[in-house]
């Protein structure tokens, strides 16, 4: 049993930030546990082509440590993953990182008041868990009635298999995600055939991806300020958009408008088109942005299906009209488990109640999306409702850290051993997320996603700007937990 004040799970920005800010507050009895043999999360684990992030890089990154060498205005998978190895490596935190550690569940003894987590390896014993393990980790692959006899190479975007040369065969993508608009272009280009299943189309926005000018590069790191001012008007410009999914609907048909002329300038073809219009409001779903996905559809070599995976066969997919499509390769672009994503973890608190059977028959609930009553010193980085539509979660991941520090700190104050949420106090706090909700666009414009939990209650987005979060999240509001004192 290896014995730690503080373990933390994960080495994405989540982790990494935690680690980051937990030494410089001078608490370094801790250690993070990371089941691959490098830093970087999501970034390091999605290596499908064309990945790359959909929020501006200049505020994709953290805030005290600013790259004056972003390439272009949406950095890649491999240029984001390197920023996080070398921010890892200034910042001396590796030494603190067990790889290969996988974590396969955590117990609270109340007796002791710690946790036991169990690994893969040795289990641990600590005061407090920092869960970064992040809602994009587990790949969704949808049963589909004959999936295990195909005979080719099948495989989720999230696990990439690059030992399958695409070159002049016969691929079927079923999924239209985030994952798929990038990669979908690319993969077009090698391929003899490409078959696309859609369910929902989905709002894609003209990406406004540029390089970045050299003397941009010079003036940020020469002149004093001048990143720092231009990552302030990029905050304050992304943090716009949410006054047009928070519940005052009137302005998104402005940006509507956008995205149709630009999708009838890309597909001429009238009944194309209407296949990749929504029927839903703009923000309902997730908004996606590319240059090249719509004009993909115009390639001689690529179909768009919207009727629907029946059944695979050993050699291709059949449609909902019993329409044959032959197939080498098969690629899912489905997404991940994000709600139930809780149901994989094996986290007991006080009492022995499981944390994933009290979110499955009471919802997930948690106090600021981070901690939850009944489970004391344990927090999630970017738990329920604080994962974001408009802006950069990694300004929320920067909050979070900030807010258990000060939990850890007023614990010392009061010398207390175990923190958790009154149970009132979480209930206000999820009251009125879910009324903020109800009137925005995830839950008024008429669609289901990801967002969603099987109630139909958004789980996922932060429903406020996220300068309320940073205010609501800038100190401890004592009475709203219970703090336990050393017997």
């Amino acid at each position: 049993m290896i014995k730690k004040d503080i373990v933390i799970i994960g080495t994405g920005f989540s982790g990494m930030g935690a680690a980051m800010k937990l030494r410089k507050a001078g608490r370094e009895d801790f250690v993070v546990l990371e089941k691959a043999h490098d830093v970087g999360g999501t970034w390091r684990d999605n290596t499908y082509p064309g990945c790359e992030c959909d929020v501006p890089s200049h505020m994709y990154s953290f805030s005290y440590e600013l790259n004056t060498d972003w390439s272009k205005s949406f950095s890649g998978q491999e240029e984001i993953w390197s920023y996080m190895r070398k921010v890892a490596d200034e910042q001396g935190i590796r030494p603190y990182i067990s790889f290969g550690v996988e974590v396969t569940g955590a117990t609270w003894d109340e007796d002791q008041k710690l946790w036991t987590i169990r690994t893969n390896g040795e289990d641990y014993q600590a005061r407090v868990i920092v869960a970064g393990v992040g809602g994009l980790h587990i790949p969704n692959v949808p049963e589909i009635a004959g999936a295990d006899s195909f005979e080719g190479p099948r495989f989720h975007s999230a696990e990439w298999d690059h030992s399958v040369d695409l070159k002049g065969k016969k691929v079927v993508v079923i999924g239209t995600g985030a994952s798929a608009i990038q990669f979908v272009p690319i993969i077009a280009q090698e391929v003899d055939q490409l078959t696309v299943f859609q369910r929902t189309p989905a709002w894609v926005l003209p990406k406004k991806d540029k390089p970045t000018p050299e003397w941009r590069k010079k003036a940020f790191g020469t002149i004093p300020g001048a990143q720092r001012a231009y990552r302030n008007a990029l905050y304050w410009t992304l943090e716009a958009r949410a006054i047009a999914f928070n519940g005052h609907l009137n302005v998104l048909p402005f940006a509507e408008k956008i995205v149709k002329r630009y999708l009838a300038t890309s597909i001429p073809d009238p009944e194309l088109r209407a296949k990749l219009t929504p029927d839903y409001r703009l923000g309902c779903k997730r908004v996606l942005q590319s240059n090249t996905y719509y004009p993909t559809f115009m390639r001689d070599n690529v179909e768009l299906n919207t009727d629907g995976v029946r059944e695979i066969l050993s050699d291709g997919v059949i449609d909902s009209n019993g329409v044959k499509h032959e197939a080498d390769v098969i690629i899912y672009g489905t997404g991940f488990h994000v709600i139930d994503a809780f149901d994989y973890l094996d986290i007991k608190g006080k009492d022995g109640v499981d944390l994933a059977t009290q979110f499955r028959d009471n919802g997930v609930e948690t106090y600021m999306g981070m901690t939850i009553n009944g489970f004391p010193n344990l927090y999630f980085m970017l738990g329920p409702n604080t994962a974001l539509g408009h802006n950069s979660v990694v300004f929320m991941i920067e909050q979070q850290t900030k807010f258990i520090i000060l939990m850890l700190d007023e614990m010392d104050r009061r010398g207390a051993v175990a923190a958790e949420p009154t149970k009132e106090a979480q209930t206000a706090f999820n009251v009125e997320i879910q009324k903020l909700v109800e009137k925005g666009i995830w839950t008024q414009g008429g669609c289901t996603s990801w967002y969603l939990d099987s109630q139909g209650k958004n789980r996922t987005i932060w429903p406020k700007f996220t300068f309320q979060y940073w205010w609501e999240t800038r100190k401890i509001n004592a009475p709203d937990f219970a703090w336990e004192r050393a017997a």
